[in-house]
């Protein structure tokens, strides 16, 4: 089973990037920004106490939303020959989770594959998604520089903790969609 966790700031290219490798390797995206915006529209509690995290610009506590990727594991854990995660895990203690459960299930994480965007272009594309999504934490310029503040406060540091497997690769994130995705396909088929 082949088990990788797409990584990068936001609008670093993972969900464009994530829907390639899917459909090259037969993976079962777990995207957690997606799961969560469904809990959103369903109004759900999750969704609900979720939305006004995320409108701030604030990470989901991660109970949450190990909680939410466990049962997306073990629902879709026979559909596929793995997974992709994206926008997960965002915190080590995520990823030790994530790693507890893989195991448990007799699986691993093979791959971290990071995509490394420079602060100005990511502001561009986030800026650029939420003209065309309508998302409001893609369009208020202090709520993205929050986010990629938290990421690189927070989440930027699960690289270190793939790192100390072997498992992480760096990808240079900028240039055209394919030129990208055949890097992440490099790192993937190392």
């Amino acid at each position: 089973m082949l088990n990788i966790v797409l990584f990068g700031p936001p609008g670093a290219g993972k969900g464009t990037q994530t829907k390639k490798i899917i459909n090259k390797y037969n993976l079962v995206s777990l995207a957690t920004g997606d799961l969560l915006r469904t809990q959103i529209a369903k109004q759900t509690p999750l969704g609900i106490e979720a939305k006004i995290l995320m409108d701030k610009g604030e990470l989901v506590p991660d109970e949450m939303v190990i909680g939410m990727i466990k049962h997306q594991i073990e629902e879709h854990k026979n559909e596929a020959s793995g997974f992709v995660f994206d926008g997960f895990p965002r915190t080590t203690k995520q990823a030790e989770a994530l790693d507890a459960f893989l195991a448990a299930c007799g699986y691993s994480i093979n791959k971290m594959v990071a995509l490394e965007v420079g602060k100005e272009l990511l502001v561009s594309r986030l800026i650029g998604r939420g003209l065309d999504s309508g998302r409001p934490d893609d369009q208020d310029m202090k709520i993205i520089e929050h986010r990629i503040e938290v990421y690189n406060i927070s989440t930027a540091p699960v690289k270190e903790f793939y790192l100390k497997q072997n498992k992480f690769y760096s990808v240079h994130g900028v240039g055209e969609v394919e030129e990208v995705f055949n890097r992440i396909c490099e790192a993937i088929e190392k």
